[in-house]
């Protein structure tokens, strides 16, 4: 049994898990995009009127690409009568009867699906104005709403495929913005000011893996624990020194764009992905060094092995207490990134629960990505693109209330989770305490 553990050892590793059989499983995605195609032509295409010109080029750009204008009714009716389309086609997917459609085809009907509806919305919202509106601002600003996200659904997915379960990463974010904005504010110094936010989040990984490897605490509530313990030490810490004291100990530096010579110049895509702060840079390094450590390197075989087997990982020889407990420590150092970012990355100041529930849709994109790198980015990448476009919306004065405009990211949220990503199994010893005999 011990020669033969370590090839099996990749064959208890995760896999994708189908749609549930029961009427949920099978019908909620062709139902979702009828009802998203309903809202094309009920909700947008009636109620259009005008031409929505949209503009590709941002200020003081080099190069320029010509605005497109689009008829505002007749683009949401064929964004509609497509999106219909493709709820047929998912509907005879259904067991495969009529049509045999695989994975990549199912996400690839999700995104078109997802993609109508929004050029219907944005075609709806801009017919008629005098201003045209701009995609790369609304590119540009998702990738930067999506930073903390990220980086907290990728400390997800490290802490998870090691077998626990990080609720925590709300509080990794709030502590690091606190701790990079006292540190900035007092040294000067931005890049002090990050490695102190980064260290922040550790330290809240330290209590979490303290307390749920080492007492076997339950990883849900102590989870919660954290993030009110963090919520509770910033708020009083911030009314009793940040605000009698805010010019010296609350008036951090923020990290200038930095626009890669080259790339930076490329139309639409250069300004969205290479003219930014540090930290979408250091996203860009984090989702290469995480994704290649945990499919390609020992680290990884071993972490996923750990999240999956335990018993059979500690038949081998693999130290299961210790690597959960180097990776949940090492993943909170990415969250106190995260959390850095608020405060010297965008803001500029530090504000009571200013990381307003991001941790925990950051938990939403680790699920939604299935548990991977990329999946996980993906899925923030689309809430960060549900913020900014509510923000957008709600400068533009659109016929919405500014609180219903705001409920958009929590609302994308619950219904992604709950209907469109389907069945979706962890690594099997994920929030299981390991007890060595």
């Amino acid at each position: 049994m011990t020669t033969s553990a370590p090839a099996k050892l990749p064959a208890l590793l995760p896999s994708d898990v189908p749609a549930g059989a029961g009427w949920g499983g099978r019908f909620v995605a062709p139902v979702t995009y009828a009802a998203l195609g309903l809202a094309d032509i009920l909700l947008f295409g009636i109620h259009a009127s005008g031409t929505a010109t949209f503009a590709f080029t941002p200020q003081f750009a080099k190069v320029s690409v010509p605005d497109l204008s689009l008829p505002g009714a007749v683009t949401c009716y064929v964004c509609g009568a497509l999106t219909f389309v493709l709820a047929i086609l998912r509907l005879l997917s259904i067991d495969g009867r009529y049509i045999t459609l695989g994975r990549v085809s199912r996400r690839v009907i999700v995104g078109l699906a997802a993609f109508f509806f929004v050029l219907s919305l944005l075609a709806w919202s801009d017919a008629g104005q005098s201003i045209p509106f701009n995609v790369v601002n609304l590119l540009s600003g998702t990738l930067n709403d999506s930073i903390p996200i990220m980086l907290g659904a990728l400390t997800g997915v490290i802490c998870s495929t090691s077998g626990v379960i990080n609720i925590a990463i709300e509080g990794q974010l709030l502590l690091g913005a606190f701790c990079a904005a006292i540190a900035t504010s007092v040294t000067g110094s931005l890049w002090l000011g990050l490695v102190c936010g980064a260290l922040a989040g550790s330290l809240v990984g330290v209590l979490l893996a303290v307390f749920a490897i080492a007492y076997t605490v339950d990883q849900v509530v102590l989870g919660v624990v954290l993030n009110t313990l963090v919520l509770g030490l910033t708020g009083y810490l911030y009314n009793a020194i940040m605000v009698p004291y805010g010019n010296t100990l609350n008036s951090p530096a923020t990290f200038s764009p930095v626009k890669i010579p080259g790339l930076g110049d490329i139309p639409i895509i250069g300004p969205v992905f290479f003219d930014a702060t540090i930290f979408l840079y250091l996203t860009y390094i984090l989702l290469f060094v995480v994704h290649v450590g945990l499919f390609r390197t020992r680290w990884g075989l071993r972490t996923r092995a750990v999240g999956e087997h335990p018993v059979a990982a500690d038949t081998v020889g693999i130290r299961v207490l210790a690597t959960r407990y180097r990776n949940v420590i090492a993943s909170g150092l990415i969250a106190g990134i995260g959390g850095a970012y608020f405060t010297i990355g965008s803001v500029g100041s530090f504000g009571p629960d200013m990381s307003s529930g991001e941790g925990y849709i950051a938990l939403a994109a680790m699920i939604f990505g299935r548990y991977t790198p990329f999946g996980a980015i993906g899925a923030a990448l689309l809430f960060g693109f549900t913020t900014q476009l509510q923000s957008i919306l709600s400068s533009i004065n659109v016929p919405i209330q500014s609180n219903l405009l705001l409920l958009t990211p929590y609302v994308v949220t619950i219904v992604v989770v709950a209907g469109l990503v389907g069945k979706v199994r962890g690594p099997r010893a994920e929030g299981v305490p390991y007890i060595k005999s």
